[in-house]
């Protein structure tokens, strides 16, 4: 039977709100000196990485090695990739247009309501959505078929978002696709794999956490607030708030699914719909 030492993972989550903290007021401090906020979007998987890497340090003894092995493991790879991506993306570009929008409202320092804002509430976000890999490490019970499901899961959102990245990458990176939109494998089936991949690697986490029915609930607001962030928050909703100008796109959005992965609709010729 799976047991949680509550007071032993009480501990660990104001450790890793700590460890998030750190990383994000780092950030912070990077970000204002040099005028950038957006390096913001770095920390964000690195400060998941952190809080999994101190939940794993904390957790031994107290949770079984191999659940607390992979899942440390398994937010790492996924925390590490995302921040690698995002600075390879972002190098030699300027601030993003939603901090610049969100900085200009600003009531009063610029600076400091950056903190508050993004540094701050980014941290927090990690604190709160991590609390499935928290809760799986406490856990005593061995991986079982569900924690092996849960890690299929998360195998198949990381392919997605790898693949939907490195495919969308190819295809800035080629001239002749300059003001073009990108409607190619992956996301000819989604207009957002990434986004997409994402939600699946935290209910992928989400399900090794589920070794009792207690955690199971408790942590269930994790993933659904990962994956409304990514699909009404700041994903999703911004991004195509951002494209919707963009030649071709209203075409592109009228035949690809908006999240979940679908067949493209097909004109009333029976042919997928293409934009010109």
């Amino acid at each position: 039977m799976s047991t949680i030492d509550w007071g032993a993972l009480g501990v660990n989550l104001v450790a890793a709100a700590g460890a998030a903290l750190a990383v994000h007021l780092a950030t912070f401090a990077v970000g204002a000196r040099r005028g950038l906020h957006r390096i913001v979007d770095i920390a964000w998987g690195l400060a998941f990485a952190a809080v999994a890497a101190v939940t794993w340090w904390l957790s031994a003894g107290d949770g079984d090695d191999g659940r607390r092995l992979v899942v440390a493991a398994a937010t790492i790879v996924w925390g590490v990739r995302l921040a690698a991506h995002i600075a390879h993306r972002s190098r030699g570009h300027g601030e993003d247009p939603r901090y610049t929008a969100l900085l200009d409202e600003a009531p009063g320092s610029r600076t400091l309501y950056a903190l508050r804002t993004v540094h701050l509430g980014q941290a927090a976000l990690v604190w709160f959505i991590s609390l499935p890999v928290q809760a799986a490490s406490y856990s005593s019970a061995p991986l079982d078929p569900l924690a092996y499901a849960g890690l299929a899961v998360w195998a198949t959102g990381l392919a997605f978002e790898a693949v939907g990245d490195h495919q969308l990458a190819r295809f800035k990176a080629d001239p002749a696709n300059r003001g073009r939109i990108m409607d190619q494998g992956l996301w000819a089936w989604t207009r957002h794999p990434n986004y997409f991949g994402d939600s699946l690697v935290w209910w992928g986490l989400y399900l090794l956490a589920c070794t009792a029915w207690q955690p199971a609930i408790v942590v269930l607001v994790s993933p659904v607030l990962m994956t409304l962030l990514l699909t009404a928050g700041s994903g999703k909703r911004l991004l195509e708030k951002y494209m919707a100008h963009r030649p071709g796109y209203a075409a592109y959005a009228a035949r690809t699914s908006g999240f979940i992965p679908l067949p493209p609709r097909t004109s009333a010729r029976g042919t997928p719909e293409r934009t010109k």
